[in-house]
This record gives structure tokens, sequence and C-alpha cells, in this order.
């Protein structure tokens, strides 16, 4: 039987040998654990990170009533956001979106339509 880790890293794998960043069309490659969610723009011809964003960069309001979950989509979404705005700034509007063998759902959602919001076209 194997652990989640492995299953997602298996899947990761197989979304990865679809997948490939270019100059002009980088991967938007997430990563999230319990309490943190980061963002990079890849370009994989040359094995260079063009830019990264996390919620470690943005600061979003927190308040006493809000609960944990909401403040969290509310930070990716901020992220998606940072990134868009960072790969503008450069002239990068495509992308390729790399989920990183985590489900589309929650907040790797809510950073995907942040980065929409933002400009960038995937």
């Amino acid at each position: 039987m194997q652990s989640k880790k492995e299953n997602r890293i298996r899947r990761h794998k197989r979304i990865r040998a679809k997948l490939f960043g270019t100059s002009q069309r980088p991967r938007l490659c997430v990563a999230r654990s319990a309490n943190h969610i980061y963002a990079q723009l890849i370009n994989d011809e040359k094995g260079q990170v063009l830019m990264s964003a996390s919620d470690k960069d943005v600061k979003v309001a927190k308040t006493k009533s809000e609960k944990a979950t909401n403040y969290k989509m509310q930070t990716a979404f901020e992220v998606g956001k940072a990134i868009a705005k960072k790969a503008i700034e450069k002239k990068i509007d495509k992308v390729v979106f790399d989920r990183g063998g985590i489900i589309f759902h929650g907040r790797v959602k809510s950073l995907a339509d942040g980065a929409r919001e933002g400009g960038l076209q995937f």
C-alpha cells in the first residue's frame, strides 16, 4: 500500500511527462504544504526559475471571525495575482499550469483563479 505522498509524486511524474515550459510559455508550478503555498514560473529549456511568489510575499488581513480555510484561500488567490503581476511586467502572458500532482481544488484552484485574474492565460 502506498502513502499519499508517494501517490502524489506518481501523479506529478505523469503530469510532467506531458508538460514542458519554454521561454515563450513557461511552466507555472504550484507547491502546497499544510500552511503555505508557493508558485514558480520555470523555463524547462534552460532549467531556470524565472520568478516566484509565495504566501510569505503577500499580506492578507486576517479577521478574528474568519475561518483559517477562507484565509488560506484568499492568500492563495493573492499569490496567483502576485505571480501574474511579475510575469506581465516581464511580458509573459501565456503559461502552462502544473498543479504538481495536487487535485485542482481548493487553494490550488484559488491560485489559478488569481493568476487568471492577474492576466495570465492557460
